[in-house]
């Protein structure tokens, strides 16, 4: 069995555990290649500091680059290490920060991971942001797409696009009833007819589209009775599950480094897998029991077992 040896955990559920500290430490008792899939979203690099803490840009990718090493160590050869990261202004200008760009350089140049693919998360419901730049001055549009880096440790990481297929638009649902005719496309695609076979969905593209805004969810809910205050920038659900679904097999382990509200360990628990959570925010901890009241009971007394997938 793998063990997070000589920790125990904040709490525990029937497949998976969080744990109360910072992950450049936690990470330390996860075994070297362990792990199927760390997805994780860290504090941005804002201009404006937000209350669960921003690394400044100009020493963010020094920042983050620890955690980056230990995230490579505990992911298996066949692991995913993917990474939602948000842009932000530069200070006083309407002009955009690289910082993303330049932690994704070294993350492939210094520490060797691959670049897999780049997502983009579009989000309708976020509000725009700066109001100077935006509502005031009227000089920029509203920023509503993230950058969501899939990075593997090596060139042939677990994925499976079957597990994610979409519906099919009325327009391929037609094509596959009446069938198409054989043909070649100015672009140079050729068209047969095994294009119109219903092959069960669509392959999704790499733009995800959902909104960030639980505001009656059960975490809220449990959060108000209780009297704690829920995490200002939480997870939605649909993008963990995403990425569970396409790059983790059954029985495989999940893991997040900046837990938050344990969106991503609520949705492994929901789809089957075992999961690690690491935050350092008691508050945040204490609450993130809510999410798995729905999913699995949760025990505070052991600490996590899981068996070899």
């Amino acid at each position: 069995m793998l063990v997070m040896l000589g920790l125990e955990p904040f709490y525990r559920t029937d497949l998976g555990a969080a744990y109360l500290g910072d992950a450049r430490d936690l990470i330390g008792a996860v075994p070297d290649d362990s792990i199927d899939l760390v997805i994780t979203s860290p504090p941005y690099a804002l201009h404006f500091q937000k209350e669960y803490g921003n690394p400044v840009k100009d020493a963010y990718v020094e920042w983050f680059l620890p955690f980056a090493e230990g995230v490579k160590r505990v992911l298996k050869d066949s692991g995913s290490f993917v990474l939602n990261i948000g842009g932000s202004y530069e200070g006083g200008a309407p002009v955009r920060s690289l910082y993303q760009f330049r932690l994704l350089l070294r993350l492939v140049d210094d520490l060797g991971f691959r670049l897999a693919q780049e997502f983009f998360w579009f989000n309708p419901a976020k509000l725009p942001a700066p109001a100077e730049w935006v509502n005031v001055r009227r000089i920029r549009v509203k920023d509503s797409v993230e950058y969501i880096w899939w990075l593997s440790k090596g060139d042939w990481p677990h994925a499976d696009n079957i597990k994610v297929l979409v519906e099919y638009s009325p327009d391929m649902r037609r094509l596959i009833r009446k069938g198409v005719r054989a043909a070649r496309r100015p672009s140079g695609h050729n068209i047969t007819k095994k294009f119109a076979r219903d092959r069960g969905g669509a392959i999704p593209p790499n733009l995800i589209a959902c909104g960030n805004n639980e505001s009656n969810s059960h975490y809220i809910r449990r959060c108000k009775e209780e009297g704690i205050k829920p995490h200002p920038a939480r997870f939605p659900a649909a993008l963990p599950e995403f990425f569970i679904r396409f790059l983790v097999p059954e029985e495989g382990t999940v893991l997040d480094i900046f837990a938050g509200s344990k969106t991503s360990g609520a949705v492994a628990e929901r789809l089957g897998r075992r999961w690690l959570a690491f935050e350092k925010e008691r508050e945040y901890l204490e609450a993130s029991r809510f999410r798995f009241e729905e999913h699995a009971s949760v025990d505070s007394s052991q600490p996590l077992l899981w068996k070899e997938g």
